[in-house]
């Protein structure tokens, strides 16, 4: 597998935070061999939801890695980041460059502590996607923001919600009458019948709302709030004309996804009396990661994970993608080689992604990057841990959120590419084991936004 690695190789002060604090999270790809590690996820008993099956009748490992600079003396607090670091995030069990010595990851620019001590992150992953959109339309936002707030609403116990949730809508439908036309005049020409169209329903569906807190239903709240959060990002997709910059020329001819994709991973679970298959929702975002998004989507139409097994479970991440045979990556038929793709991060704030370096290699300690490891469910590249354009194949989905990976002052982010987010069936990751089997993945919606698919030449 690419780039995690194991835990044979850290530095010596780190040792006794290791074996109590760390051990079973992941690292970067060159000193990994294919894990076998069995993780010792206790898989609790749970409401089932849609597209999940149980039946009356799990395991894996993964970590990211850094060692420390010549000559520099590492504080505990700079060791206990190294070895998140180093717990982390590469490719998967092997590493790219299939070395299994006594690697370490580079060892990064340690972040100021007012980086990694910030303001609340945004933890769910559709509203990562909303906020990720390339518009800047405030009008929409100052909708979305009240619409969004209902969860925490919620969090109070009893009826006494309901008085936060009334406050909520009623600040939400003030703003949407009062920006209307703003948000109407943000709409992209070709889209704009659609977008009046689903803001008349998220007026409705507003008054229904309403209703719905005067009737003192809690239990219907969250239902309808779903509902109308999907139409504001609908609006706000609507609102992005074409895609809205060029990628470098060096890669314009790979696979590119320019928009978004829905995703749909069926995975079949062996030895889990409460879980027999799941099937995962996945919303790709081209917009922000088009190289990286169409490669995935590309090998999903050349059927490349279908029977694949899940080959790390740790209860950080999920990890899949290495290919059977001595192989670690996609290996291109057409040329008989690996297929590779450059390091792409989208740094917020700008208008198109950097390539090809971290973004401390780039100096950019304190930038925030527009998909960020915020979310359970978080999916990303796994890839050699000293060389940034070495992803293939091999993708992993973060679970676990500690002291050192923060939401919103995440040290992953940065280093590793995101390009997307579980938003149905999230929660079920944390129970899949190595060697549950994907039984297919599927593009249920935006594969047009695909460009440039090399599966057709294929055949």
């Amino acid at each position: 597998m690419a780039a995690i690695i194991s835990c044979h190789h850290y530095h010596s002060c780190c040792s006794s935070l290791i074996a109590s604090k760390w051990v079973g999270a992941r690292i970067p790809t060159s000193c990994f061999g294919r894990s076998s590690t069995q993780g010792n996820n206790a898989a609790s008993v749970r409401q089932f939801v849609t597209r999940c099956s149980s039946s009356p009748s799990g395991r894996g490992q993964w970590q990211p890695h850094q060692n420390g600079e010549k000559g520099r003396s590492f504080s505990l607090r700079e060791c206990a980041i190294s070895i998140a670091l180093a717990v982390g995030l590469v490719t998967g069990v092997p590493s790219l460059d299939m070395s299994t010595g006594n690697a370490y990851a580079a060892s990064p620019a340690l972040p100021d502590l007012s980086v990694l001590i910030s303001g609340p992150p945004i933890k769910d992953p559709e509203a990562l996607l909303r906020y990720a959109l390339p518009i800047n339309n405030k009008a929409i936002r100052e909708v979305q923001k009240p619409l969004e707030d209902i969860t925490d609403s919620l969090k109070v116990a009893g009826l006494r919600a309901l008085d936060s949730v009334e406050r909520n809508v009623r600040q939400a439908s003030r703003v949407l009458k009062q920006g209307k036309n703003l948000i109407v005049s943000g709409l992209a020409e070709s889209k704009k019948d659609h977008g009046v169209e689903l803001l008349d329903k998220l007026e409705a569906g507003m008054d229904e709302l309403q209703q719905i807190v005067e009737d003192r239903n809690r239990d219907a709240v969250a239902g309808k709030q779903r509902e109308l959060l999907n139409y504001v990002g609908g609006v706000e997709e609507d609102m992005v004309d074409g895609f809205p910059y060029e990628v470098p020329e060096e890669y314009k001819n790979m696979p590119l996804l320019k928009g978004r994709a829905a995703v749909d991973m069926k995975v079949k679970v062996k030895d889990n009396p409460n879980l027999e298959e799941c099937v995962f929702r996945i919303i790709l975002d081209g917009y922000n990661a088009p190289v990286t998004a169409g490669n995935f989507v590309d090998l999903v139409e050349r059927h490349f994970y279908d029977g694949m097994e899940i080959q790390r479970a740790d209860g950080f991440v999920v990890q899949t993608g290495d290919p059977e045979g001595p192989a670690e990556s996609f290996i291109d038929p057409s040329t008989e080689k690996p297929r590779t793709i450059p390091l792409e991060i989208m740094v917020d704030g700008e208008k198109a992604p950097v390539y090809g370096a971290t973004l401390e290699e780039l100096g950019l300690y304190k930038a925030q990057t527009k998909l960020p490891f915020n979310a359970f469910g978080t999916m990303a590249m796994a890839r050699d841990e000293f060389e940034d354009n070495s992803a293939s194949s091999q993708i992993f989905w973060l679970l676990k959120e500690s002291e050192l990976t923060p939401s919103n002052a995440n040290i992953l982010d940065g280093r590793y590419a995101v390009f997307g987010y579980v938003t149905e069936n999230q929660d079920f990751l944390a129970d899949l084991k190595v060697g549950d089997v994907i039984e297919s993945v599927q593009v249920v919606s935006g594969l047009d936004n695909l460009a440039n698919p090399s599966y057709k030449i294929a055949g």
